[in-house]
């Protein structure tokens, strides 16, 4: 679904990504993972069209898109989870909803399957998105990220911050939405994650990034067998 040939990315004169290439293929979770700095936020980035490329292109369902804008990326059918979650914190949890719905007719309701996945949000759907927890931010967070039906579901660090029964909990969202999404059509999913023990658990695929490039990658059931969690020990 996603298909990224030999990116380059510049900051000033420092090379931050470098030659990446990799597959997001529809149904399965790709997982991220790499130390603290080395170009992990600035790939989604550039995926989302935040922060522009050098070189190399970027494909969604075969089309080019590395000159397409946020906007239009995300009318394409990505949604993106930043890291910190980013929801605002003065509207409701209903409002910052329709704020994943933005670029629909105005009248589109919110589906009722986002209340299906995280059934706290129904419950807590007048109040400001800043009184919630950690972990309701982040469930609102996916949730608005996923309010307009995206065919790809982007996140950078979803657990971060987060008590662990939460977490379990994403990791479910996680694996369903890969596999049927929110209409029965499976998904693709790109994680970027720190905790290792989640990201082994959810992953078809896995890519280890190291300043900038990939020095290893491949499938999921591999990772223990190939030393991945040694790869990105602090």
């Amino acid at each position: 679904m996603l298909k990224v040939q030999n990116i380059h990315q510049y900051y000033g004169g420092s090379n931050i990504l470098r030659d990446v290439s990799f597959e997001a293929k529809q149904g399965e979770v790709t997982v991220l993972l790499g130390r603290n700095g080395v170009g992990k936020t600035t790939l989604l980035k550039s995926l989302m069209g935040l922060v522009p490329i050098r070189s190399g292109t970027i494909q969604f369902e075969g089309k080019d898109i590395q000159k397409s804008t946020p906007y239009e990326r995300a009318r394409a059918g990505i949604g993106f989870v930043p890291q910190g979650r980013e929801i605002f914190a003065r509207l409701t949890v209903e409002e910052n909803l329709k704020m994943g719905l933005a670029y629909r007719p105005a009248r589109t309701p919110i589906p009722a399957q986002l209340f299906e996945l995280f059934p706290v949000l129904k419950q807590m759907l007048h109040r400001r998105g800043g009184d919630l927890s950690g972990g309701q931010q982040q469930q609102l967070a996916i949730a608005r990220a996923l309010a307009a039906g995206p065919r790809m579901l982007i996140l950078d660090e979803p657990t971060e911050g987060i008590q662990p029964s939460i977490i379990k909990d994403i990791g479910k969202v996680i694996s369903r939405l890969a596999l049927e999404g929110m209409d029965g059509t499976p998904m693709a999913i790109l994680l970027v994650e720190q905790y290792y023990d989640f990201a082994e658990e959810l992953a078809d695929a896995y890519l280890v990034m190291e300043r900038g490039e990939f020095i290893a990658q491949g499938p999921g059931s591999e990772m223990q067998s190939r030393g991945v969690r040694q790869m990105v020990a602090i």
